[in-house]
């Protein structure tokens, strides 16, 4: 029942229908699942350890060209309804403030970015424009096209396109599996958080079962109603 409520857009309603348990009933299923799969997040979200970061490094190298990423960092904005949050698989996540919020602002205000050097050490994350590169040391962004790059920008721009191929992917995976996160609806703004971290850390379960594709679109799911693409 919670697979299904998170890989779709029913009702409670429709959900009760379909499953023949009350609307009561199958709010507390969903609740109490929600929490579980939330406290078990952090086994499926995790830093890549020194080796993992290597490995990482030389699968961007083959991608891209450049040395020493280890990742990807990009923002997704998930429509809410509330009043006044490689292998394509997430390695750190921060679900708030909540509304439109641009992606260097989302980035300042989470934990990672106090403690950047400790995660990051000799490693950098590829990133798009809204990254100031002054501001995030730790992130490769294109040069702006200003009319007057040189060949070796534009290549380099083509090589951090290239790579950040894999977080793009990544965020039209999560929203075309778990529907759910399309238009969050009628619930609280801690129940959507939760149910944010919850289809992040079911999305890199299937991931590592080896579900990294999706049958629907094999050449890459689009992100549907991201705004914030």
């Amino acid at each position: 029942m919670f697979l299904w409520y998170l890989a779709n857009q029913n009702s409670f309603r429709e959900l009760s229908d379909k499953f023949d348990v009350s609307q009561g009933a199958a709010h507390k299923v969903i609740v109490e699942v929600l929490d579980l799969t939330c406290l078990l997040a952090s086994s499926f979200i995790t830093w890549p350890t020194h080796c993992e970061k290597r490995t990482n490094a030389v699968l961007f190298r083959k991608a891209c060209g450049i040395d020493g990423i280890v990742g990807a960092i990009d923002g997704c904005h998930i429509r809410i309804q509330a009043s006044l949050m490689t292998r394509g698989k997430f390695i750190d996540i921060f679900t708030r403030p909540p509304g439109r919020v641009h992606d260097s602002r989302m980035l300042r205000a989470s934990p990672f970015f106090e403690t950047w050097m400790q995660y990051m050490g000799q490693y950098k994350l590829l990133g798009d424009t809204a990254y100031i590169a002054q501001t995030y040391p730790f992130i490769i962004t294109p040069k702006r096209d200003n009319g007057a790059l040189t060949v070796d920008d534009q290549q380099l721009n083509a090589r951090i396109s290239r790579g950040r191929v894999v977080v793009e992917q990544a965020f039209g995976r999560l929203k075309c599996k778990w529907r759910r996160l399309r238009d969050l609806s009628n619930t609280r703004v801690d129940i959507m958080v939760k149910i944010i971290v919850a289809a992040c850390a079911l999305h890199n379960m299937c991931t590592g079962l080896g579900e990294g594709t999706c049958n629907e679109h094999p050449h890459g799911c689009p992100r549907e109603d991201d705004e914030n693409q």
